[in-house]
């Protein structure tokens, strides 16, 4: 099966633990105002390339990958369920750990047929890293252009399916960043029994330069970058509406 692909990296390692190799898809429904990867949006474009094109690759550096895996981000991955599916179950054939990273907006609780696909490609799934942009679903769409309940279920369906769960949220000053809502994202984790870590990512401007080669104008404007610090606070107070929910104390990872 041939799937429309973006890029490839074979020394991966923020997408999922260990050293990674990383396919990031072409195509995404999205339209983040802080997506630093603009270039991917569009479906239909990129290279065309099979699964066993790319499991070759992996398997050419196979060493590199033992404390790792194979990642699958984008774009938006669930865009091409079909080939992700039949990627997944080659690598895990192979022994290869296989992340998922998704905003997975494009989750459909109501269709069986679209679960049965999906319930596929999750038994050859070791670990789905899930990007929150927002909590609450008015600024979602403000800031992604869609809903986030379909994401939200996702992220229930999973926690239901016992598939383990990481989740990212990006800390943008004057958006995601007040106290109000990354708690309520918190209590809303503290939910989620599969829930293996949570990652806060501060806000950067790099991907600006893309926009400009595209003939786009950045959404962001002059907005200001987020610090280290501002990540760790929102980390922290995320960790504190998961404490209200769980009544357990967590460690933050930041120093």
């Amino acid at each position: 099966m041939k799937g429309y692909i973006h890029s490839l990296e074979s020394f991966g390692t923020v997408d999922g633990p260990g050293v990674r190799y990383v396919v990031f898809f072409q195509g995404c429904p999205m339209r983040c105002l802080y997506c630093h990867n603009p270039d991917t949006w569009n479906p239909g474009e990129g290279r065309l390339m099979d699964t066993e094109e790319i499991i070759a690759s992996v398997n050419r550096n196979r060493a590199f990958y033992s404390t790792g895996g194979l990642t699958a981000t984008g774009g938006e991955p669930l865009l091409q369920l079909s080939f992700l599916t039949e990627l997944f179950e080659k690598a895990k054939a192979q022994g290869i750990h296989t992340c998922l990273d998704t905003s997975d907006v494009t989750f459909r609780g109501g269709s069986s047929k679209y679960l049965g696909k999906l319930d596929r490609l999750l038994k050859s799934t070791d670990l789905v890293m899930l990007d929150i942009k927002h909590i609450h679903d008015e600024t979602h769409k403000n800031l992604t252009g869609h809903s986030n309940k379909d994401i939200l279920q996702f992220a229930g369906y999973l926690d239901a399916h016992r598939i383990p769960l990481w989740v990212r949220h990006v800390a943008v000053p004057g958006i995601t960043c007040d106290r109000e809502s990354l708690r309520s994202l918190g209590k809303f984790l503290g939910t989620l029994k599969n829930l293996k870590a949570v990652e806060v990512l501060p806000y950067h401007s790099m991907g600006k330069i893309k926009y400009e080669n595209l003939g786009l104008k950045y959404p962001m404007g002059d907005t200001e970058e987020a610090t280290k610090e501002d990540a760790k606070k929102a980390y922290e107070i995320i960790l504190d509406g998961m404490e209200s929910v769980t009544h357990t104390r967590f460690v933050s990872h930041f120093t």
